[in-house]
């Protein structure tokens, strides 16, 4: 069994890598922008009241906030056991890259891996400061991922 990271460990490992940060996240985050791969091709929109794109999500923060959301896309970078929780980049070909409108992180206690194309159903949480410098101006917390 993997021992569980604490949030000084994550620190200590991150700090060359402090370099990765994402639009709209702090100068360093533990779960930093995800590697440069060839863009995500299109994945459908998920269906029902409280399906978003990813790029509804980025730029409709403040109208979701607390809210409810529903996303269909492709996991491109996970970070496990990160307090307590699994911290999953979403894409789904929406939104850009140069605005920071085209990726999600949705943290977890489900397993999912790079590749799995996922529901992702969570609460919209802004302005998220988890201390230490790490915050993020949007997650989609305690997502249900099913594949």
């Amino acid at each position: 069994m993997k021992p569980a990271l604490t949030l000084a460990t994550l620190l200590l490992a991150t700090a060359a890598t402090a370099a990765h940060a994402m639009p709209g996240a702090g100068a360093s985050t533990p779960h930093g922008a995800a590697a440069a791969t060839a863009p995500v091709k299109k994945v459908a929109k998920a269906t029902g009241p409280d399906a978003r794109t990813v790029a509804e999500v980025v730029a409709g923060k403040a109208a979701l906030k607390g809210k409810p959301v529903l996303v269909h896309a492709q996991v491109v970078k996970v970070t496990q056991g990160v307090m307590g929780k699994n911290w999953v980049h979403l894409q789904d070909g929406s939104g850009k890259a140069a605005d920071g409108t085209h990726n999600v992180i949705a943290t977890t206690k489900d397993t999912v891996a790079v590749g799995d194309v996922v529901n992702a159903k969570g609460t919209v949480r802004t302005d998220v400061n988890i201390g230490a410098g790490y915050s993020y101006a949007v997650l989609i917390e305690d997502a249900v991922l099913r594949k």
